[in-house]
């Protein structure tokens, strides 16, 4: 069983030689299947488990259509905008046009940056215009 952390000692087990000869051919079947159902139980569980503590603080980003957002530059995909670490990390706004899958979204993207204009949706932030958050009077609560 690749992958698969035995919870208890008693895992780690083999069956005895004897339980092993003894057994028809049915009940070698059987047992076997039962030991992959348990297996295939036990891999389950453990994975949505990760998935718990792995999602934990995760916030999901969804955009709608029209939406503004900012694009991270990464040095893979745009090495011309990321030659320094002073340059800007993100690009924008711009606005999405259409969504691509359940995590993909097609950007209003210059054609200048010679790179497809679908965005994985963690490559996108959403665009806060700070005009919004600004106050006449900062003592204003």
């Amino acid at each position: 069983m690749n992958g698969f952390n035995p919870l208890t000692p008693l895992e780690l087990m083999p069956l005895s030689l004897k339980e092993q000869v003894n057994l028809d051919g049915a009940k070698k079947a059987k047992l076997a299947k039962s030991l992959h159902e348990k297996a295939r139980f036990n891999i389950e569980r453990r994975t949505e488990q990760i998935m718990k503590n792995v999602n934990k603080h995760r916030k999901p980003r969804h955009f709608e259509v029209g939406d503004w957002v900012w694009v991270h530059l990464k040095k893979e995909r745009f090495p011309q905008q990321r030659k320094s670490k002073l340059l800007p990390r993100c690009d924008g706004p711009f606005q999405v046009v259409s969504k691509v899958g359940s995590n993909a979204y097609k950007i209003d993207f210059p054609g200048e940056y010679g790179v497809s204009a679908t965005f994985n949706f963690a490559d996108l932030a959403p665009y806060l215009d700070c005009n919004s958050y600004l106050r006449a009077n900062p003592f204003e609560g």
